[in-house]
């Protein structure tokens, strides 16, 4: 092996060891999109609401998570450039999140962890993780069963903007929430 490769292959080796053993109840860090046999224009659809971390929106309390004018509407929280600190914004939105959790014990979400194309993948991947386990703890501070959340990090790989600037960027720096009620 060349030293460059070497060396990529210790840091990736290095990154999934420090993150596979930080919580039980997730998926790997580099997750693979699924196919689920759907025809493309039905993959699409999925996709563009997944997106917006809508999920399927059916079950207990399904009125309450799709009323725009509820909080729980919000299922998308961005994160400022290399951080994975939830900004003042979206502090509510996280504890509205958690409260509803709290009270439908029976519901399970998935956080997806996602950053823009800059960095390396393993650092994308590692900051997208950064991101779901950040949200994820705050979820269970305020009220969330750590069994009713899953994680993902997909880092750069499932932009919901193409562009090569700051106005892409600020919108695939993400996490978003899946409701899998």
């Amino acid at each position: 092996m060349t030293r460059a490769i070497l060396k990529t292959t210790l840091l990736l080796a290095a990154v999934l060891i420090s993150t596979g053993c930080s919580s039980l109840n997730k998926k790997p860090a580099s997750a693979s999109i699924e196919n689920r046999g759907l025809s493309n224009g039905e993959m699409s659809d999925i996709d563009a609401a997944r997106s917006k971390g809508m999920g399927d929106g059916s079950g207990a309390g399904a009125a309450e998570l799709n009323d725009p004018k509820s909080p729980l509407s919000v299922r998308v929280i961005y994160f400022d450039h290399d951080s994975s600190d939830i900004r003042a914004d979206f502090q509510s939105i996280v504890q509205a999140h958690a409260k509803y959790l709290g009270a439908h014990p029976q519901t399970t979400i998935t956080l997806e962890g996602h950053t823009d194309e800059t960095g390396s993948r393993e650092y994308n991947l590692a900051l997208g993780e950064r991101r779901a386990l950040t949200v994820r703890r705050q979820l269970v501070l305020l009220g969330a069963t750590a069994g009713q959340i899953k994680t993902v990090s997909y880092g750069e790989e499932r932009p919901v903007a193409e562009g090569h600037d700051e106005q892409s960027y600020s919108q695939n720096r993400r996490a978003e929430i899946i409701y899998q009620q």
